[in-house]
């Protein structure tokens, strides 16, 4: 009886956490201790000296106080339509670090990020530097509040602080997803009057604009002009004209696109026939992808295994998994050696399917080739072995695991427990459930009902009161 009263209260109490509407009359007080112990906690880590140093922020204020601090404060910026008024109240010691914390934080509200950076630079003892700056303005073109971000830019420009590459090519870019070319090339020609130099990574933002609204021919002529200052295009530079021709359908034109460059010295970094295999899978044309591998194959090349496991991705994604495990074994017969970005796609692949000989094959070879298999590894095939009724196997497979591969995390438990119920296996579920929390890993509230309630219909009561007494002792009922 005491027991299920416990837990009845201990749930009453999840319950009025989750919903803020129950038991109103203690929520309110609750809300109010909460922000008085983080405004307190917040001014005195102002206080602190160094404020670079995350480890350890002196004063006994930890890294959890300091970023739920910061977390309350960003909520303060998204939602409060009086934010002035209510950070005033909470005197804040205003610092570098807090304003950019806060200011990255709220990187998808540019008005109101504009507005607490106007309030901050009120505050006494602070003084702006070029990352709040540039942060906010990144926040702003990314928002679409151009005017407000050119004004903050001036502001830079007064104070004889320096924009660079990095946020103009933001902004270029910002302006390309939204189709407005003209302003992009405006930004990139106004770039000399913030003394800023445009380097590789701005062209290849304009670059982006311009293939965003299909202008291949200014892409190209923009190419040209880069080589002429003494730019050098990057991978960067021929995978964006090359995915915008084959997001057109312009398979031609970009493979002309690449023998040119070649012809003229510059080389891409990575082979043209891997770019071109990339371009067709962001643009979606996966048949063009697996034929154009298919083609390399037989004459003998490989295609770069970065590019293989994108095309292995897309084909499972698709559902052709039998395709790519065949594709799999014809390369690797011409020499490619998968790593193990290739086993984190192919293995969980595998076992869904239900294709454990493969799965199982193909772990063995990531061991072998010096890969401790991950939870995300070995968790799959542990559930296609449940799936099949190999419950046995799958308690066997887990312990070789446990000293063979990396330690299981809380999804995979919670797995395990799962499947173990759902076969019967109420006995063995309640030995993980203690395991895992052996282990300093929380199981689910439903994880407990599970068990317990399988536990009492097999007539486990003794283990079932067990659960519950465990229950009651992790959450401190």
């Amino acid at each position: 009886m005491f027991l299920s009263t416990a837990l009845l209260l201990l749930r009453l109490s999840r319950k009025s956490q989750q919903n803020p509407n129950f038991r109103i009359s203690i929520s309110k007080p609750i809300t109010f201790r909460s922000l008085q112990t983080l405004t307190t906690k917040l001014k005195h880590l102002n206080n602190v000296e160094n404020e670079s140093n995350t480890s350890s922020r002196g004063g006994g204020v930890s890294n959890d106080d300091y970023f739920a601090a910061i977390h309350h404060i960003s909520n303060i910026v998204r939602r409060d339509f009086f934010l002035e008024r209510t950070l005033q109240r909470m005197q804040i010691n205003v610092t570098s670090e807090l304003v950019f914390r806060v200011l990255r934080s709220c990187n998808k509200s540019g008005i109101e990020s504009f507005r607490f950076f106007n309030w901050a630079r009120n505050q006494s003892k602070y003084e702006p530097t070029t990352l709040e700056y540039e942060e906010l303005i990144k926040t702003l073109g990314r928002t679409r509040n151009w005017d407000t971000m050119w004004k903050v830019a001036e502001q830079m420009k007064k104070q004889e602080f320096c924009l660079t590459p990095e946020t103009f090519s933001m902004i270029i870019e910002s302006y390309g997803r939204h189709g407005l070319t003209d302003r992009a090339v405006e930004v990139f020609n106004r770039m000399k009057d913030f003394n800023c130099e445009q380097t590789t990574q701005v062209y290849n933002s304009l670059l982006f604009a311009l293939c965003e609204v299909k202008n291949f021919q200014g892409a190209y002529a923009l190419i040209r002009r880069l080589i002429r200052k003494g730019g050098v295009p990057d991978k960067k530079t021929y995978s964006i004209l090359v995915n915008g021709w084959c997001s057109s359908g312009k398979l031609k034109e970009a493979q002309q696109f690449l023998e040119e460059m070649s012809r003229k010295g510059f080389n891409p970094p990575v082979r043209g026939r891997d770019l071109l295999i990339d371009g067709l899978l962001n643009a979606g044309y996966l048949e063009s992808a697996k034929g154009l591998v298919r083609k390399m194959t037989k004459e003998g090349y490989l295609p770069d295994i970065s590019t293989f496991n994108s095309l292995l991705e897309a084909i499972c994604n698709s559902g052709e998994i039998e395709f790519s495990i065949e594709l799999l074994r014809d390369v690797c017969k011409l020499g490619l050696t998968p790593d193990i970005t290739t086993y984190k796609t192919m293995i969980p692949a595998a076992s869904k399917l239900g294709k454990l000989d493969e799965a199982f094959r193909l772990l063995h070879c990531s061991i072998e080739d010096g890969h401790k298999p991950f939870p995300s590894l070995y968790a799959p095939i542990i559930k296609a072995l449940f799936r099949n009724g190999q419950f046995d196997d799958a308690f066997s497979f887990f312990n070789d695991m446990k000293v063979q591969g990396h330690p299981p995390n809380r999804p995979v438990y919670t797995m395990l427990i799962k499947m173990c119920a759902r076969g019967g296996r109420f006995f063995e579920a309640a030995n993980y459930l203690i395991e895992m929390t052996e282990l300093n890993l929380a199981p689910r509230t439903q994880n407990f009902d599970m068990v317990t309630d399988g536990l009492k219909n097999c007539g486990e009561h003794d283990l079932a009161k067990r659960i519950e007494e465990l229950e009651i002792s992790l959450c401190g009922a």
